[in-house]
């Protein structure tokens, strides 16, 4: 019984500390490794501190989102070391080409978009997309909601792919930081101006995202500057509709600007879709059908690259494919977790 004891006490105190890690990571002088590290190791801090349910279920995938939303905002604690590893042509060369030479974000934005004397005039097409976009927090999540509701056999199953595309999606983050469209436009044109007028990029005009100093240690090359008219029309409805209440909120929401490539909500929405195929066609076929308009969207709204959806694309079906080859080890570390928390509840 002490044993028993001894187990779910060390194993509530994993939980504790890594929830507390990603609290203290600007506080504590330690490699990002070690608290990402403890942070990702509570969802199986709490798998041994108590008995299999949905609630636990449930608590573990949040706590592997708290660690992953760390992870997502940690490289941005310093945002001049971030901008000086910062990549900016290569999907503007890639999209550019794609795009028949010319991006597919401008194209979109010329045909649909709209400005009237008074500022932007928002149609039922852009208040759609936009709200497909807020809607992607929770997609993910209550896709695995509902799986978790109607099928549990399949549920760790569809967590376990889910949340390997979230977090190899922010371990690229980390290797190869990427500026999407509207982060780009907002400092290429300024950089051209300055180097034609001999003068230092540090003059450079202030990109829309707060915070954000625009400075690249990757000049943009003149192939591939973007045209200053990309605008980045989720923040500008943002604005219109929250009104005051829109910089609190996207503080909440925000946290790393550069962090495109790949997609993660195309790549998670693609998961999410195929995963609730598996469950019925009515499901697969609403899942499909947000994936699509959200691809569109994203593109259309000046937040990613086509590039970035198909880098996320192919994220989701590696994932999907070498799945049943991870299986053995995954199932290894489950029995392990297993036998451990048996131990943490012999006596109970």
């Amino acid at each position: 019984m002490r044993r028993s004891k001894l187990i779910r006490a060390a194993a509530w105190g994993v939980v504790a500390v890594g929830v507390a890690a990603p609290l203290a990571r600007r506080r504590v002088k330690a490699p990002p490794i070690v608290t990402q590290t403890v942070a990702f190791a509570a969802p199986f801090g709490l798998c041994v501190a108590m008995r299999r349910s949905r609630t636990r279920d449930v608590g573990a995938c949040a706590l592997q989102m708290w660690a992953y939303i760390a992870a997502y905002k940690a490289p941005h604690d310093d945002p001049a070391a971030l901008r000086e590893r910062v990549h900016v042509n290569y999907p503007i060369a890639i999209d550019r080409a794609l795009g028949l030479g010319e991006l597919p974000t401008l194209r979109l934005q010329r045909a649909l978009a709209r400005r009237g004397p008074d500022g932007p005039e928002w149609r039922t097409l852009d208040r759609v997309l936009v709200w497909a976009h807020w809607a992607w927090f929770m997609v993910p999540h209550g896709s695995l909601a509902y799986i978790l509701v109607r099928h549990r056999s399949r549920f760790p199953r569809a967590a376990v792919m889910t949340y390997a595309v979230f977090d190899i999606g922010v371990a690229v983050y980390w290797l190869a930081p990427t500026a999407p469209p509207w982060y780009a436009a907002s400092v290429a044109g300024p950089r051209v101006a300055d180097r034609e007028h001999h003068r230092p990029s540090g003059h450079a005009a202030r990109p829309s995202h707060p915070g954000c100093v625009p400075r690249f240690s990757e000049a943009p090359a003149p192939e591939t500057v973007l045209a200053p008219e990309m605008r980045r029309m989720m923040v500008e409805y943002g604005e219109f509709f929250w009104r005051d209440g829109w910089g609190p909120l996207y503080s909440v929401f925000g946290g790393n600007p550069l962090a495109a490539m790949p997609s993660l909500h195309f790549a998670t929405s693609l998961m999410a879709a195929l995963l609730l195929a598996e469950q019925g066609p009515v499901a697969g076929a609403l899942g499909f059908s947000y994936t699509a308009t959200l691809g569109f969207a994203l593109v259309y709204l000046g937040e990613h690259y086509v590039v970035d959806l198909l880098a996320g694309a192919v994220l989701t079906g590696a994932v999907r494919r070498l799945g049943p080859r991870a299986e053995p080890a995954v199932a290894s570390v489950g029995r392990a977790i297993a036998a451990l928390q048996a131990q943490a509840h012999a006596a109970s």
